[in-house]
């Protein structure tokens, strides 16, 4: 592992802060119009009826079984589950920078990031057939120090291994990392790792959610709030 050194002093709570990881749906990007027109372009294929947005949101960080299960009300295990996936998937797929942006303030969090020569990467659930071109389409792969998909290596996220992955491609020590996201397992993960953690509040939590039983470290209600967290300027 190299020492990089810390501009600016970027720091959260005495410890340097050298990379910053964000998950993708529901902490960088506000992917759920996409999901959610591909879920119910799938429902009224098969013949249902489209659901309200803000009913779909809260499914979004649990990818795609958790839509399917949203959507039709069927399991896993049930002989149409896995078409029914495979539709919503390749529907969006075709559309998956259609309406997909950053969340509020993000692009100036990234922006901050750079200008304090601090990394910032992905590291997503979501598989590289999905992550790659939608990174593409937003105009930030080549941006990202590192991109973990939920297919990079042998686990998924709650598993620290996509994290340690992303700490190892930077050279990146985990206690000079933080890591941000808006469901459990990304806690969990980053805990595991030895990096810090940031609960996004922002994101795409549910009403069964308790993100204060989680044990991130702190947590966000805005984007810009983690430039705060790391005693850097957000510049409004």
């Amino acid at each position: 592992m190299t020492d990089h050194p810390v501009i600016d002093g970027a720091r959260f709570r005495g410890q340097p802060i050298r990379l910053v990881l964000f998950d993708l749906d529901g902490t960088l990007a506000d992917t759920a119009p996409d999901l959610a027109y591909a879920l119910n372009q799938t429902l009224i294929r098969h013949g249902r009826k489209a659901l309200p947005f803000e009913q779909i949101r809260p499914h979004v960080s649990h990818g795609g079984i958790a839509l399917i299960r949203a959507g039709f009300g069927i399991e896993p295990n049930h002989p149409e589950f896995q078409g029914y996936r495979d539709d919503m998937l390749a529907i969006y797929q075709d559309n998956i920078a259609r309406e997909t942006t950053l969340f509020p303030g993000m692009e100036q969090v990234l922006a901050q990031l750079e200008q304090h020569a601090i990394g910032w990467g992905i590291v997503t659930n979501k598989p590289a057939w999905l992550t790659d071109p939608l990174m593409v389409g937003m105009g930030l792969n080549r941006r990202a120090a590192c991109i973990v998909s939920g297919d990079t290596t042998p686990n998924s996220k709650p598993h620290p291994g996509p994290i340690l992955h992303a700490c190892e491609l930077t050279r990146t020590l985990p206690r000079e990392c933080l890591y941000i996201g808006d469901a459990e397992r990304d806690i969990i993960a980053g805990r595991e790792a030895g990096t810090t953690t940031l609960t996004a509040l922002f994101g795409y939590l549910d009403a069964a959610d308790r993100p204060d039983t989680w044990g991130a470290d702190d947590s966000v209600a805005s984007p810009t709030q983690i430039l705060e967290k790391l005693g850097l300027k957000s510049n409004g």
